[in-house]
């Protein structure tokens, strides 16, 4: 039996060739068909060259197990939520390797509600499926149908449906669309600015469709990958750059400066912004850096809620406490009216609103946030023993800890300062995140202190 490895804990994704093809491809489709047993899924796919062939084959192996297709052609991850909750669907998969080298490809997984298909629920068995590649035969004509459809302005209202565009005022933005991937939609979204005379210039970079990815590998977490947007922002004095990844289902904000801004600040922020309109609700965030937003939620009547890192955790646990918003550092925001899924579009729509409201820049904003919890960032360190790393980390701070929590990983506070160090899944790496209270030296300093016990044998 042939082993699948592009099979990962919550997606698919691998290497073309050698790791995915269309066969395979139509065998997901026979295994996602055979396992759920839907009347009715929809498919969309990115802008990578293969993603268009190994969407039909999927399409292919869905009808062959008796599926009812439903195609939006080139789409990201989020207009398969969309399409999958607002039409009651059974499933939906989109066909992308999101900000990964232009040699992959793979697929995401959705059943009813967009609920999210990982390896603790079903992937694993449509895996073993798929490598035991024993369906039955189809004689004739599949038995489920095939249909394009669009779901495109019902889809575009519902993101404008999170803002009052009465309330932007006049702002140039430039934004980078990864290669075309997510150009349609903010065409879209221009449009309805044009009827609504929404006082918004948007300067469109790397816009129309090109899986060639002529302007390299669209993933803006990447330093090498952010200078295109930055340098844009500068030479037409936006107000704010905003860049996706390729399936666009995480975007990445510039400030007025040019100035990229870490994610963290931005949960804060689209915190801010739903608690503006409705206190008492609650908001998600993970465990890495915590502070800032817990300051503003508190400050704004809100109820901040802790949650596992990943998007199967934050988003089961969205559901279980109601919460509006989730956010995580990595640029992955979700939404309670968007059947709890992540989204690139609605954020940057959110701050958008949000510096008008306020009539302060983009800079002033975040600046104020970083100078209360100056932060380092996510740095990965390769580590021979990960576990006896974190131990010995443990070891060294636990006496004069205020508080140690391991929801995910390690996270260790002090009065001034705290500490998360998560240990990779799938590799010898571990993952630190250090933050202080208005100390930017105190920060640096025990970051360092860290990565120097982490790095004795």
């Amino acid at each position: 039996m042939e082993k699948l490895t592009c099979f990962k804990a919550y997606d698919i994704r691998g290497k073309l060739i050698d790791e995915i093809d269309e066969d395979i491809a139509y065998r997901i489709g026979r295994a996602y068909g055979q396992l759920l047993n839907p009347k009715t899924v929809v498919v969309g796919s990115d802008v990578r060259l293969t993603s268009e062939s190994l969407k039909l084959s999927l399409a292919r192996g869905l009808q062959d197990s008796g599926v009812n297709v439903l195609d939006i052609g080139l789409a990201g991850t989020e207009e398969i939520y969309y399409a999958t909750f607002s039409l009651e669907l059974d499933g939906g998969i989109e066909v992308t390797a999101s900000h990964n080298p232009i040699e992959y490809n793979g697929m995401k997984l959705v059943g009813p509600q967009s609920r999210p298909i990982s390896r603790e629920n079903g992937l694993a068995e449509i895996q073993q499926l798929a490598e035991k590649n024993e369906f039955p035969a189809v004689n004739g004509q599949p038995s489920g149908s095939y249909k394009k459809i669009s779901v495109f302005d019902d889809y575009v209202d519902h993101l404008l449906g999170y803002i009052n565009t009465d309330n932007l005022t006049p702002m140039k933005l430039v934004i980078n669309s990864g290669n075309g991937a997510a150009g349609h939609v903010i065409d879209g979204i221009e449009a309805v600015f044009s009827q609504r005379n929404v006082p918004v210039e948007i300067i469109k970079i790397h816009h129309e469709p090109d899986g060639h990815f002529p302007h390299g590998i669209p993933n803006p977490l990447l330093p090498e990958c952010r200078s295109d947007t930055a340098n844009a922002v500068i030479a037409h004095g936006a107000d704010m750059g905003i860049a996706f990844d390729g399936d666009f289902d995480r975007c990445f904000f510039f400030d007025d400066k040019g100035q990229f801004v870490e994610g963290y600040y931005i949960v804060g922020l689209i915190a801010k912004a739903f608690l503006k309109k409705s206190a008492d609700e609650r908001i998600i965030h993970d465990p890495r850096l915590t502070w800032n937003t817990i300051d503003i939620v508190n400050e704004h009547g809100g109820i901040p809620v802790q949650s596992k890192t990943g998007h199967a955790f934050i988003k089961e646990r969205m559901r279980a406490e109601d919460a509006v918003y989730g956010g995580e550092m990595s640029a992955h925001h979700y939404f309670r009216d968007f059947s709890y899924c992540d989204s690139g579009m609605i954020p940057w729509l959110l701050v958008a609103e949000l510096v008008s409201t306020h009539q302060q820049p983009l800079s002033q904003l975040v600046n104020d946030m970083i100078a209360a919890y100056p932060s380092s960032g996510e740095i990965n360190r390769l580590i021979a023993d990960p576990a006896a790393a974190i131990a010995r980390v443990e070891s060294f701070y636990r006496d004069g800890a205020v508080h140690i929590d391991k929801t995910d990983g390690l996270s260790v506070e002090f009065t001034q300062w705290r500490f998360n160090l998560r240990m990779s899944n799938t590799e010898s790496v571990v993952r630190l995140n250090v933050e202080s209270k208005a100390d930017v030296a105190l920060m640096n300093e025990k970051t360092e202190e860290i990565l120097g016990l982490l790095q004795l044998s």
